[in-house]
């Protein structure tokens, strides 16, 4: 068994499928084998353990995750002792733990999403027996607190504020897998992002399926004041939050974020059609003069905000009208940028049943177009910048391009050079350069 080996450090690899909110996981359960003695391996051929955190938001990140468990088989017949987990919300889906096991039977632990913060128990009951460890519970879990983490997003950092979501929109399989919504006390977020500045972090990330709906289930809270408590923790700092509900932004919320000098001046808020009719087909519970208004309202207290969205084509019965709708709103909006999706049909799902399915070619065409028209959108915000100082805080090295790069408060990308190592530093550009959705600038 590992845990008898002298002198060797017992290695851990984990891949991570999906959004920000499964990085964020994957980061707890990299702190929780840390703090089991585990280090990080270069690759799955050295790892004692080796962790998929799986997303079933869309069927391609499905697809890859049980490609990339399937090409372990010959790893595990050569290392038997190797362990191998699968968790996250592929496998929290009705039935899918048993499908799983069945599919591939040297998976050696299967969890899900509410039972994730028990992984350390997973992995000690599988070190002590020969047979497969699977947990999958049905229902959502009290919050855990104090999981320990290894952040690996330095200087940025992900803060959970609340679990699950209430919405059910009908395309999304999120509230079956991940539970209802429930809120973390407000003084443990503020705490946490207390120490995470204390740590040296610059850019905080509040986390959460429905973020504006937070303290709904709490007394006397709600993530304007929230916000407004972050924002006066001490020290020079940044704050983001993802991912936002068009029925639930409201005034208060961006009172909150002009007033402060914290929070970015820029809001993801994703909009998904501009239809009414496939709106209401969607359950999302506002129509487009509903968001248009908030967009209205958005730009009356912050003029230059940047605003993101996701948006999806393809949706059942969709026409070429309602597209159009989609095209007309996106020109009105003048989005700073667009995750754009053609509709994935997930099983459970309402959608998933309805009549109408579009024809993938047909889905294909309005993407394109619907890309093409964000592209030019893009270019022509990025041209804005030429010319002019903006501040950058510093993420990362891209040693594709020999360069440093980070974001400004609007959320746009920048390339520069340093003599110096600079990542975690605000520092000041001068754009000379740019491109689609980047930026390219001589530091000052």
């Amino acid at each position: 068994m590992i845990f008898s080996m002298e002198n060797y450090t017992k290695k851990y690899f984990i891949t991570t499928y999906g959004c920000q909110m499964n990085l964020h996981e994957s980061e707890k359960i990299a702190g929780i084998l840390t703090s089991m003695g585990y280090s990080l391996a270069k690759s799955e051929d050295c790892a004692d353990v080796i962790v998929f955190n799986t997303c079933c938001i869309r069927e391609n990140a499905e697809d890859r995750a049980e490609g990339n468990i399937g090409a372990l088989k010959q790893l595990k017949k050569a290392r038997k002792d190797v362990i191998i987990a699968v968790g996250g919300c592929m496998t929290q889906q009705n039935g899918f733990a048993e499908k799983l096991h069945k599919k591939f039977p040297f998976v050696d632990i299967i969890f899900g999403t509410h039972n994730l913060e028990n992984f350390k128990s997973l992995l000690t009951k599988k070190l002590a027996q020969k047979k497969s460890v699977i947990e999958v519970l049905e229902k959502e879990t009290e919050i855990v607190e104090g999981t320990p983490k290894t952040r690996t997003s330095y200087p940025n950092a992900w803060v959970n504020i609340t679990y699950g979501c209430n919405n059910f929109c009908t395309y999304c399989i999120v509230p079956y897998v991940r539970g209802r919504e429930r809120s973390r006390k407000m003084q443990d977020i503020v705490s946490e992002c207390e120490s995470l500045i204390k740590e040296g972090y610059k850019e905080i990330t509040l986390l959460g399926q429905n973020v504006n709906s937070y303290g709904n289930d709490l007394p006397d809270a709600n993530f304007p004041t929230l916000i407004e408590r972050i924002s006066k923790i001490n020290g020079n700092f940044r704050l983001r939050f993802m991912t936002n509900h068009p029925k639930d932004f409201n005034e208060d919320l961006i009172k909150a974020i002009a007033s402060s000098d914290k929070v970015c001046k820029s809001v993801h808020l994703p909009v998904q059609a501009g239809a009414n009719r496939i709106l209401k087909l969607m359950n999302r519970k506002y129509t487009r003069e509903d968001y248009l208004e908030k967009v209205k309202l958005l730009r009356k207290y912050l003029p230059d905000i940047s605003i993101t969205t996701d948006i999806m084509v393809g949706f059942p019965t969709e026409t070429d009208n309602d597209f159009y709708d989609t095209i007309d709103l996106v020109k009105q909006v003048e989005f700073a940028g667009a995750f754009t999706f053609i509709y994935s049909k997930r099983e459970g799902t309402p959608a998933s049943k309805m009549d109408g399915q579009i024809d993938e070619n047909v889905s294909k065409k309005r993407i394109t177009q619907l890309i093409d028209l964000q592209n030019s959108i893009n270019r022509k915000q990025s041209e804005s910048y030429l010319g002019k100082t903006v501040e950058i805080l510093c993420e990362d090295f891209d040693e594709k391009k020999n360069m440093y790069m980070g974001r400004d408060t609007y959320g746009r990308m920048a390339y520069f050079t340093s003599e110096n190592n600079v990542i975690g530093q605000f520092v000041n550009v001068k754009i000379t350069k740019t491109g689609g959705i980047s930026l390219l600038g001589i530091l000052q």
